[in-house]
């Protein structure tokens, strides 16, 4: 039995869904809402706790979605409003809650502020948006963007002579935030979400928000570096503070943050006191870190020094939209993708798992003729399409998809996944199925138990140990060599899962660990 101490997402395991490659209903090779839906049942049967849908606003999807026209409608090439409320009403009814994917530090140069805004220099919307004066030969800082990569923040429009900011591509002008007009605006689309049953969002670059006004050069040695992971300034906490003060206008709901800054530290300045800014911000440097035990130690303590240590609830990523997924970031290993599974949701904290990591998913190999990533095609691998069934199309509506299948589509599939009980799809229900029903995994903190060899091993409990069932004692184990190891102290213990397709349930640990396994074990009875 499990008990439930302060809010849902403490306990969640939050499923990413891109949605343009998730499932195509209308055959125009585009993931769309009713695919979603579609796919409701096997994200429950899953066990994780609420989706994640990146964006899905009205967009000439430049950066396919991130490029915001409108951000209160839907875009029809993913289906309609009627859509989404049905597909939120259907989610709740699994018990699975959504979560928008909310960009606030810029919107699409199509979207009606942005056209007011560029029309003339006197016009009320001009401030909305970071103009500065001056000639088409000199730029006003040495920012640069996003993408294209290595070239200038600033873009030019002849139209009224002036020079307007753009942190990502030029269709994505950046909105100043120091208006407070702007500021309202965006607390109505939050509003607006929430009032159809949202339960929260992610919050696109939120520590981007706030710009110093001097707009000043950054330093020289590190002017290469796109300038969105340098801007981290005081001004964004009161921004955050109001985002915040907008959905506690509302029960159980959540604001998570993307904020990209590598070092643990600056990331959770972002939870202010702990209930006045963000509940959830991504920490990111475990999903750039190496497979070895000493970098993993190193971010549990990291995790623990920086976020558990002051009462904030850390998060974990191995895969996300993007960035490569872990299986091809860890050299296309299967068993260490495996391991990486049964890691990932034994940590202290909440997890993020990205659509398609559950069956095992490599990236794509997409061709150049095929690329459409703004970023130069760097992140369409880990965006291809979800195989569903076995055969053409993979149970899209459409002979063609947006992007090329990942490998070995057949044998990743929902279906072909789903008829094999040792497949990857059957590992994560079988964890996912533990960490519900234990509060250790779900809620427990963690003690380091063995850390040589190769081996990393901490034990996770709350409340003492359960003599009956050893669901509040688990012993999380992570062999991260392609050797067999033996490790002492916890020779009597029973596998509750491994990532090792041959280890036995309720088998005797012996202190044994097979090359590149992963397991969860429990006191014996």
């Amino acid at each position: 039995m499990t008990t439930e101490p302060g809010p849902w997402w403490r306990s969640a395991v939050i499923y990413q869904i891109y949605p343009r490659s998730f499932r195509d209903t209308s055959g125009n090779g585009v993931g769309d809402l009713r695919g979603i839906i579609d796919g409701l049942d096997h994200i429950a049967t899953l066990g994780v706790d609420a989706i994640w849908l990146s964006p899905v606003f009205t967009s000439p999807m430049v950066d396919h979605g991130y490029d915001v026209a409108d951000y209160c409608d839907i875009d029809p090439s993913f289906g309609t409003l009627d859509d989404f409320d049905e597909l939120v009403a259907r989610a709740h009814d699994r018990n699975l809650r959504v979560i928008l994917d909310w960009v606030p530090n810029h919107s699409s140069d199509a979207h009606p502020w942005f056209v007011e805004s560029r029309s003339s220099r006197d016009n009320p919307k001009r401030d909305w948006y970071h103009w500065r004066d001056g000639t088409p030969d000199r730029l006003p800082n040495n920012w640069t963007r996003a993408f294209p990569p290595d070239e200038p923040a600033w873009t030019w429009d002849a139209r009224t002579d002036a020079w307007y900011l753009n942190l990502f591509s030029p269709e994505q002008p950046d909105l100043n935030w120091a208006n407070p007009e702007v500021r309202l605006a965006m607390a109505d689309t939050l509003r607006f979400w929430l009032d159809r049953g949202v339960d929260g969002f992610r919050i696109d670059v939120v520590h981007g928000l706030g710009k110093d006004p001097a707009l000043a050069d950054v330093p020289e040695e590190v002017a290469g570096l796109p300038a969105v992971a340098l801007i981290d300034t005081e001004l964004t906490h009161d921004y955050v503070r109001e985002i915040r003060s907008v959905i506690d206008e509302y029960d159980d709901r959540v604001a998570i943050g993307e904020v990209f800054l590598l070092e643990s530290a600056r990331i959770a300045k972002y939870y202010g006191t702990g209930d006045d800014e963000l509940h959830l911000a991504f920490n990111f440097p475990a999903m750039f870190g190496p497979w070895e035990a000493e970098a993993w130690r190193r971010n549990l303590d990291g995790a623990e020094e920086h976020f558990t240590s002051k009462g904030f609830q850390t998060t974990w990523v191995l895969s996300n939209h993007d960035n490569p997924r872990h299986r091809t970031r860890f050299g296309g290993d299967e068993a260490v993708a495996r391991a990486a599974a049964v890691l990932l949701l034994g940590l202290p904290g909440t997890p993020f798992l990205y659509a398609g990591e559950e069956l095992g998913l490599e990236d794509a190999e997409v061709p150049p003729e095929a690329i459409v990533d703004p970023s130069g095609g760097r992140r369409d691998g880990c965006r291809a399409p979800i195989p569903w069934t076995i055969g053409p199309g993979h149970g899209w509506a459409s002979p063609g998809t947006w992007l090329p299948f990942p490998p070995e589509a057949d044998e990743h599939s929902v279906e072909a996944q789903s008829a094999d009980p040792s497949s990857t799809l059957a590992l994560y229900r079988r964890l996912l199925t533990l960490r519900s029903a234990s509060d250790a995994l779900r809620l427990g903190g963690h003690e380091i138990v063995h850390d040589h060899d190769g081996v990393l091993a901490w034990r996770r409990s709350v409340g003492g140990t359960d003599d009956t069932n050893g669901a509040d004692d688990v012993l999380v184990a992570v062999n991260f060599t392609s050797e067999p190891v033996v490790f002492e102290g916890f020779a009597d213990w029973n596998s509750l899962v491994s990532s090792h397709p041959d280890r036995a349930v309720a088998q005797v640990v012996g202190g044994h660990m097979m090359p590149d396994e992963a397991l969860w074990a429990a006191p014996p009875r």
